[in-house]
Order: structure tokens, then C-alpha cells, then sequence
């Protein structure tokens, strides 16, 4: 057996433990086993009948609350177990506020603090109430997108839809006390941004972590976030590479647009808004990476997100808004959908990461693989490409010149070089910002 989020072991009682049972309390309860060693094999406590007496009067007088204290005999050796219940609310430790995470105790500040004791009171931070905000300041075409939506994904009656704003939002439950919460604010706000700061996307394009390119910056309501990132991804950042079947002309994207979508829905509908950080989207050659602030709850891990699991919103009206829609499900199954989609494409699995800052998810493009012949016969043909896809756009990127001609950047660059050296091109201005132009002769 070893320590988990409900048992720890200590071979000597100390003060300080009481921070463990803090820790107990503020989570799932536990126990805190005195006289183990790290093995949790019974080594003897010295004291027990003092200890029997002083810590329940310790734990109620520093924690305020009441804790079982056991005296155990084992092979002639005495030990004590403490047995802590959850708490419905919180508790601290000289003002501090700790909680059991796995077979750690962490202390909770700033953001981490703020949502627990949120939580311990059955709110969540997109569920509190913005003084002075009004109906009259939302946006009509964000309710008039939303009432689209949902009527096309029937999960919301068309009564309901046809009501007036200001019933709609009560049907939404986004107000309380007479006050609008912030998800009315995020999701039908022309600017968010003025109530929360880091409430937009921000995309970049990378050569290297290092060399961004170019980049892009969407604000809005949430809804319109989702629609002009998705937009920006599939025209700007990527390009389709082009194969006919037939007459049929057939676009094929590297990364699957339902994959990308998901993936974008719930880094805005999960994220944590009270960070101050946007969404980031970081785009390279042969990846694509979605952050967000904010932690997968306690009861989720990365290995449950790629099987069956529950759907715990970490914004519950921002997802109730967008499972009305019609843009998210409420199953928990859109992590399923996104690697189903990779797989289906044929393409590496996505790889989802977590830490204290945020939680990531990664697309990684296929190889493009060429044989020794099509490379050759290729790599002859560049040049010429390069300047028919420049004299229809003298502002194309080394990006879509790369997806056009199905080629690394590399490649792209070399080959450019070599274009400006034969005075067959010039670069008119900064790379960012500036334009090609094929000289004459």
C-alpha cells in the first residue's frame, strides 16, 4: 500500500501536521497516520496517551473543526490514526488554506485559493454576479447568433428562443440577484476584455519557438472568438493541399477541421478567466499547439480524457450556453471525438498535457513522404511554382507557399534565395509586412 490523496504516513507528531489535516478537510477527508514509517509499516509512537488528550483540543482549537483520534496497538506497538472528514467549508491554518491533492498537500493562493472557496460555497467564477453591467450593453447579434444555434440544435424550445432578451437571459439563468454573471458578460458582451482582462485568442505563427512571423489577435463575445479563430486557422495559418478525383477538386487540410474545432471550443469554454491569459494558439510547419489556463479538475487525469469520462465544466454556464447551441456535447466525450478525428485522418494522436499554469493540447501533421524520383522531378519544378504562386499574390507567406507546393519551408527559403540571386525576384519591404516582386527579363 502506498500514501494517497487519503491516508498519510508520519513517524512523530509535529505542529506542523495540522497543516495535513487542513488539507484533509478542505478535500475528500483522509487520515493521517502517526507512528509509520514512509513504508507504512507500524515503527511505535512515544506519548499516546498525551497525544490521545492534546490533539483533538489542537485540531478544533487552530482548525475549528472536530477529528476522530484512534489508539492502535500492533505487534506490541502503539500508533494513532486521525480520521478527517471533507469539510462543507472552508478551513485554515493561520490563515492559510491547504488541500490534498494525490499524495501531496499543496497550499492554495491567488487564482487556485479564489476558485475553492468558490466552490465551497456551490458557485463557480463565471457564476458570480458584475455589479453596473446592463442588458442594453449586450450585443444583438450575439443573441441573434445564439438563438440560430440552438434552434438549429432543437435543444432549447422555440418559445424560449422567441422571448424577449431580458426573459432569454432568465432562461439562461445568467443573472442572479437582479445582476448579470460574468458568463452573460463572455458570452454576449461586445467586449469582455473591459470587465476581464486576457479575454480574447491570440494566434501566432512560429518558424522556430523563438520566430514568431506573423500573428493575430481576436476579441469579441466568446461565440464570435470560436467563429473568427476557426476561420483565421483554416485560411491564414493552414492551407489545403489540392488532389483531384476525376473533375472533383478535393482541399485536404493537415489537421482535421472537426478536431481543430473541438479543440478550440473548449480551450474558451474551459478556461480559467480569472487568470488574465488568453487562449494561445501557436501554429508551426508540422504542429499545432491550444493552451489554456486553467487545471483539469481533481477527479480527471490525461489518461481519463482518452477513455469514457464524466463532463465536469469548468465554466458550468459557459458550457450550458454552448451545449444549447449546439457547438459542445455534454458527455464528456469531445476528447474522444478529437483523437476518433486524428485517427480517422490518418494522423499522429493528439497529445494532451496539464501542469499548475494550463492545460495543452498538441496536432502534429503527417510526414509528407516522397520517393527519390517525385523528390527530384520536384525539386526542379520550385522555382517556377514559387513565381506563379507569387505573381498571383506578391504577399504570400513561406507558409502557404510551402502547403501550395507541398514542400518543407526550408526548401521554400532556399530556393527564394536563389530566385534573388538571379534577379528573378525581390523582396519589397520587411519580411513582416513587405511583398514579392518578379523582376523583369
Amino acid at each position: 500500500m502506498a500514501e494517497n490523496q487519503h491516508i498519510e504516513w508520519k513517524s512523530v507528531w509535529k505542529d506542523e501536521y495540522l497543516k495535513w489535516i487542513c488539507g484533509f478537510a478542505n478535500a475528500n477527508g483522509g487520515r493521517l497516520e502517526l507512528g509509520k514509517d514512509d513504508k507504512g509499516d507500524v515503527i511505535g509512537l512515544a506519548g499516546t496517551q498525551k497525544l490521545m488528550m492534546d490533539l483533538p483540543n489542537k485540531v478544533r482549537d487552530m482548525l475549528g473543526i472536530i477529528v476522530d483520534v484512534d489508539l492502535h496497538l500492533e505487534k506490541g506497538k502503539e500508533w494513532i490514526s486521525v480520521k478527517v472528514e471533507p469539510s462543507p467549508f472552508p478551513v485554515s491554518y493561520m490563515g492559510q488554506y491547504h488541500y490534498r491533492s494525490g499524495s501531496t498537500k499543496q497550499e492554495l493562493k491567488g487564482a487556485s485559493l479564489t476558485r475553492f472557496l468558490l466552490q465551497k460555497q456551490g458557485k463557480h467564477w463565471d457564476g458570480i454576479a458584475v455589479p453596473h453591467a446592463t442588458v442594453e450593453e449586450l450585443s444583438p447579434a450575439a443573441f441573434g447568433y445564439f438563438r440560430k444555434k440552438a434552434l438549429q440544435s432543437g435543444r432549447l424550445d422555440e418559445k424560449v428562443l422567441n422571448l424577449e432578451t431580458d426573459l432569454l437571459i432568465d432562461k439562461l439563468r445568467l443573472r442572479e440577484n437582479g445582476m448579470l454573471k460574468r458568463a452573460a458578460l463572455l458570452l454576449f458582451h461586445p467586449e469582455p476584455e473591459r470587465f476581464f482582462t486576457g479575454a480574447f485568442v491570440k494566434i501566432g505563427y512560429f518558424r522556430t519557438p523563438s520566430d514568431l512571423r506573423y500573428q493575430d489577435v481576436i476579441e469579441g463575445n466568446i461565440f464570435e472568438q470560436v467563429e473568427r479563430t476557426m476561420d483565421l486557422l483554416m485560411t491564414k495559418y493552414m492551407s489545403a493541399q489540392i488532389r483531384y478525383e476525376g473533375i472533383s477538386r478535393i482541399e485536404e487540410f493537415p489537421y482535421p477541421k472537426a478536431a481543430l474545432r473541438e479543440a478550440v471550443l473548449n480551450a474558451v469554454a474551459h478556461k480559467d478567466y480569472s487568470s488574465g491569459n488568453p487562449v494561445q494558439i501557436k501554429v508551426y510547419e508540422d504542429r499545432i499547439n491550444i493552451w489554456n489556463a486553467g487545471q483539469l479538475p481533481p477527479s480527471l487525469t490525461i489518461d481519463n480524457l482518452k477513455q469514457d469520462h464524466p463532463s465536469i465544466p469548468y465554466n458550468p454556464d459557459i458550457a450550458t450556453a454552448f451545449f444549447r447551441a449546439g457547438l459542445i456535447e455534454a458527455w464528456g466525450r469531445g476528447t474522444l471525438m478529437i483523437i476518433e478525428e486524428c485517427e480517422k485522418h490518418r494522423l499522429p494522436l493528439p497529445v494532451f498535457a496539464t501542469d499548475e499554469a494550463g492545460f495543452g493540447i498538441e496536432f502534429k501533421a503527417a510526414e509528407r513522404k516522397m520517393s527519390g524520383k517525385t523528390s527530384e522531378k520536384m525539386s526542379g519544378k520550385v522555382p517556377e511554382k514559387i513565381l506563379a504562386l507569387v505573381s498571383r499574390d506578391a504577399k504570400i507567406t513561406i507558409a502557404l507557399l510551402s502547403n501550395e507546393i507541398g514542400v518543407t519551408e526550408r526548401t521554400i527559403e532556399r530556393n527564394l534565395k536563389k530566385l534573388q540571386e538571379e534577379n528573378r525576384i525581390k523582396r519589397i519591404g520587411p519580411d513582416k509586412g513587405g511583398h514579392w516582386e518578379i523582376m523583369e527579363g
